[in-house]
């Protein structure tokens, strides 16, 4: 087998593949003799018939090419191990000089991870200093804002009879019409809300303010530019309300029995504390991953690598799947988002296109940086947080046999392998 390799644009190789009329020949008489097993010719039993008379039945045309698929299969294989290339994508072959008795050529072009030119990695970090735990404050503010939500979330509601107010609960029956036509999903009964929450049109809630239970209203609002739906932006939208229930907002007192009720809390003091103290860890935690994406993103951009295109379709698809379970949280298809946004699956995608190259980049850049650092994770390492994983399940063993092992571990290995790049690159910067 003769091979030729030639680079190409895009991290992409050709290989020039040339099998002699011999190595050529064994697949010939393969394919031939697989064709001809069930093959039923006058006079001897299936699959026993001398092969050129068997050939003549089959057509020489045929099991050409599916010698060709034996030995496209077989040598493109060795070719890239013997030439040391290591694929990241599915070869695109061209049959170039195909024959019995001539030898065989074939060309596959295929895309291979890039070689980068990565940026100096460890200044870089040394510029960036990340905040120790110590310079991180947390506002009194913050902790009062954090123990509210908690307060809010034990609000109890109780019916009254006056008129509603910013702060009450209430549930309404709506149509929302544009020229006479109820929009789409313009309408429900019974719809929950609390006055002054914002989490319905702007101006919605303040046109409940002062409606009684069983009252009725019409308005029109203006729907704002930045709404979902682009046909209703900016557009004049009219209402008709009944007030179904009105309902005072009943919190409990910030005290030790409202701490205790909570559980495991022995005084609303242990509650602050306790509070205080998760915030901080939270604030930390967030300082730690801003700076983490900071100083990839600065170390990516003093990189070069020619990306495959394969890579970046990889990643975009990622971003798709993200993107259809983000809007499925939302309790929508994707089919009906982007009718929504008026854009479709490829114009998102083209939008995304810089946001993925970024995104293969950056991953680029953490394997080259463990790499260079030596950085790598044992086996029992890679076992043990796999394991891990597995004990979210209430049956690991049939966890097991559902969940594809290898992908595990390789997942967990290069998240593993991750972390241990950016606390080489935090220890850069705290030397500095």
């Amino acid at each position: 087998m003769n091979i030729t390799t030639k680079k190409l644009p895009h991290s992409e190789i050709e290989m020039l593949i040339e099998l002699d009329p011999q190595e050529w020949g064994g697949f010939f008489n393969k394919a031939a003799k697989e064709l001809s097993q069930n093959l039923e010719i006058p006079g001897f039993r299936p699959g026993k018939a001398p092969q050129n008379l068997a050939e003549r039945h089959l057509g020489e045309g045929k099991i050409l090419k599916r010698a060709a698929d034996l030995a496209i299969r077989d040598s493109y294989f060795k070719a890239a191990e013997r030439e040391g290339i290591f694929p990241v994508s599915a070869p695109k072959i061209q049959v170039l000089k195909i024959a019995k008795g001539n030898s065989f050529e074939f060309k596959a072009n295929v895309s291979v991870m890039p070689q980068i030119e990565i940026g100096d990695y460890k200044k870089i970090s040394q510029g960036e200093k990340i905040k120790k735990p110590n310079e991180i404050k947390l506002d009194q503010k913050e902790i009062e804002s954090a123990i509210e939500w908690i307060r809010n979330s034990r609000t109890k509601y109780a019916a009254v009879s006056r008129a509603a107010r910013k702060g009450d609960r209430a549930e309404v029956d709506f149509a929302a019409k544009r020229e006479g036509k109820i929009i789409s999903e313009g309408e429900s009964k019974n719809h929950p809300l609390v006055l002054g929450e914002g989490k319905f049109v702007p101006g919605f809630e303040e046109k409940l303010e002062g409606m009684k239970e069983g009252e009725e209203k019409k308005f029109s609002l203006i729907f704002p530019n930045d709404f979902h739906d682009k046909e209703l932006a900016n557009k004049q939208i009219d209402f008709e309300v009944k007030m179904k229930i009105v309902q005072e907002a009943q919190k409990p007192e910030l005290n030790d029995e409202f701490a205790k009720s909570l559980g495991g809390f022995e005084s609303f003091e242990a509650l602050k504390k306790s509070v205080s103290e998760g915030m901080k860890k939270e604030k930390e935690q967030k300082e730690k991953e801003s700076w983490r994406a900071k100083i990839l993103e600065k170390i990516a951009r003093n990189s070069k690598a020619d990306i495959p295109a394969v890579l970046i379709d990889s990643e975009l698809s990622k971003m798709e799947q993200e993107m259809e379970m983000s809007v499925s949280e939302m309790g929508l298809d994707f089919e009906t988002y982007s009718r929504n946004i008026k854009k479709t699956r490829e114009e998102l995608k083209e939008e995304w296109l810089p946001k993925a190259k970024s995104r293969v980049m950056a991953a680029l850049v953490l394997g080259e940086i463990a790499k260079k650092e030596n950085i790598n994770v044992p086996e029992s390492e890679v076992e043990e947080e796999a394991n891990k994983f597995l004990l979210r399940y209430p049956d690991i063993k049939a966890a097991r046999n559902q969940i594809d092992m290898d992908r595990l571990k390789e997942y967990t290995r290069g998240s593993l392998v991750n972390e241990k790049v950016f606390k080489r690159l935090e220890e850069f910067s705290a030397s500095a």
